[in-house]
Parts: structure tokens; C-alpha cells; sequence
């Protein structure tokens, strides 16, 4: 009876190990392109608020799209890697980065100094500056004017409009809210003096608000965006940076403009303002 016992234990036994390495070789062919499959290609994950239309947000059928993502998805081929977007709200963005759930952001980045004491940036792509978005009955005319405890200043939480004002305006009312939605909101009902943002975005919410807000497109300062990664990631940075100059040659950038900033691009000629991607 032991010996019936010991032989039915050693059988399984070597069932159980044949199993698994059929399995361990089954999940390796999966993954390396075995089995005469199409070979799986390494990740690129990308992070992004897709909250900021023509650059990055979801379209009606909840796929991601604009510059940004036709962008990363040019930066994924010139890789060789599949590319995977993640929407993440913009004031996590560098923490999902740094924890290393996301190899890259790109989502309207500015590459400030601040931002270079946590991560690291590519060569930019964009050129652009803060301006004012105002209340139509505002008073204030010049962005000194809202260094004043009378005045009040919307900001997007995490963003160098948010740096700028509590750097530069110290006596002003400050109110930070997490999304372009509701800091656009302020300026319409009069809640707020004034929203300081991007070019881009101002001129596009004022365009849909002109009965009730102001536009200064002047910038107050101008700033750069580009792809943030980790810090000690410098090979990834220069194969991103020989994609954005292979981009920038064959006139994809250029494309891009046609495809989604087409409107932008005239208001900013009508204005006088360098257009964005001219660097």
C-alpha cells in the first residue's frame, strides 16, 4: 500500500512539472513572438490629462487624440514600442511618472525649473507664454493690476499659471480649483478677475465666451513644453529628441498644425504672436 502511495505521488509529481514548463514556455513564446505569432512589441506607456482639447483628450467615442497623442504614437514607432496612454489629472502626472507606472509624460508639460528639480525634459516642441483671461467688467487692464487684495485670481492646481501668480502676485485672492471647466466657469460668472493659463487655452475659451470675458494674449512669460521622463533616463531622452528633430525636418509638425490647430494658428497670425511651433 506505501508503495502504491509513493509511486501514484511520484507520477503526479512529474505531471505537475511537465505542466509547468509546458506553461513557462507557452508565456515565452507569448511574449517573445513564439508559436510563429506576430512578435510583442515592448510598452511604451504614456501619462496625459486628456483634458485639454486640440492637444489631448477623448474624442466622442472615448479614444484618446490631438497633437499630443498623435505625437507620442509617432514617438512609439520611431522606438519600436506599442504605445499605451494613461489619463491621469494633471497634478499627478510627475508622481505617476517618478513612481515608474508611466515611462513618459506628454501633456502640455512646461519644462520649468522647478518641474527639473524632480524630472527630467526632452527638447521642446512648443513655444508658448501665460496670459489673462478676464471678466468682461473687470477693471484690471495690465496683469500688475491684480496685485491687489481686492483682487481675485482663478488657477489650475499644478500648473506654472499657478506657480506664476503666488510668486508674482502675493496680495491677490487666490482660488485653485483642479480643472479648466471650472476655472474658465469663475471668469464667465464674474467670480474672479482674472484666469491665468496658456495662450492656447485663453484664446480658445474666450472664442466660446465672448459676451462675458476679456483676452490679453501678450504673454507675461513665455515658456516651452516638452516630454517628460525620469531623471537618469538618458537614453530614452535622446532617442525622444532624435524623433522630435526627425518630426520637426520632414514637416510633421507642420501637419499636426493643419490637422488640429488650423484656427489657432490664424488667430495667433491675426495677432501678431509667433505660432507655437515655431521655435
Amino acid at each position: 500500500m506505501k508503495r502504491f502511495c509513493v509511486l501514484c505521488c511520484s507520477v503526479l509529481a512529474g505531471f505537475l512539472s511537465l505542466t509547468g514548463c509546458s506553461e513557462e514556455k507557452a508565456n515565452q513564446a507569448s511574449t517573445q513572438g513564439g508559436g510563429g505569432g506576430k512578435e510583442v512589441l515592448p510598452r511604451l506607456v504614456i501619462a496625459m490629462d486628456a483634458t485639454y482639447p486640440p492637444f489631448e483628450y477623448t474624442n466622442e467615442t472615448g479614444e484618446f487624440a490631438g497633437v499630443s497623442v498623435d505625437l507620442g504614437n509617432a514617438i512609439g514607432e520611431h522606438l519600436g514600442r506599442k504605445v499605451e496612454f494613461r489619463n491621469i489629472n494633471f497634478d499627478g502626472l510627475i508622481a505617476a511618472l517618478k513612481s515608474g507606472s508611466v515611462d513618459i509624460i506628454i501633456s502640455s508639460v512646461t519644462a520649468s525649473d522647478e518641474r527639473r528639480k524632480s524630472v527630467d525634459f526632452s527638447d521642446p516642441y512648443v513655444k508658448t507664454g501665460l496670459a489673462m483671461l478676464l471678466w468682461k467688467d473687470s477693471p484690471v487692464q495690465k496683469v500688475e493690476d491684480l496685485n491687489d487684495p481686492a483682487r481675485r485670481v482663478v488657477v489650475r492646481l499644478g500648473t506654472t499659471g499657478e506657480q506664476y501668480v503666488r510668486q508674482y502676485l502675493p496680495k491677490a485672492q487666490v482660488i485653485a480649483l483642479d480643472g479648466d471647466t471650472a476655472c474658465v466657469m469663475e471668469v464667465v460668472k464674474g467670480g474672479v478677475d482674472a484666469w491665468i493659463y496658456d495662450q492656447l487655452s485663453l484664446m480658445n475659451y474666450h472664442d466660446k465666451q465672448q459676451q462675458t470675458t476679456r483676452v490679453l494674449l501678450k504673454p507675461l512669460r513665455e515658456e516651452v513644453w516638452a516630454v517628460a521622463l525620469r531623471q537618469g533616463d538618458t537614453d530614452l531622452k535622446e532617442k525622444i529628441n532624435e524623433c522630435l528633430a526627425k518630426l520637426r525636418k520632414d514637416g510633421t509638425f507642420n501637419k499636426l498644425a493643419e490637422k488640429h490647430l488650423t484656427k489657432e494658428k490664424k488667430m495667433m497670425e491675426e495677432q501678431g504672436i509667433p505660432f507655437v511651433f515655431d521655435l
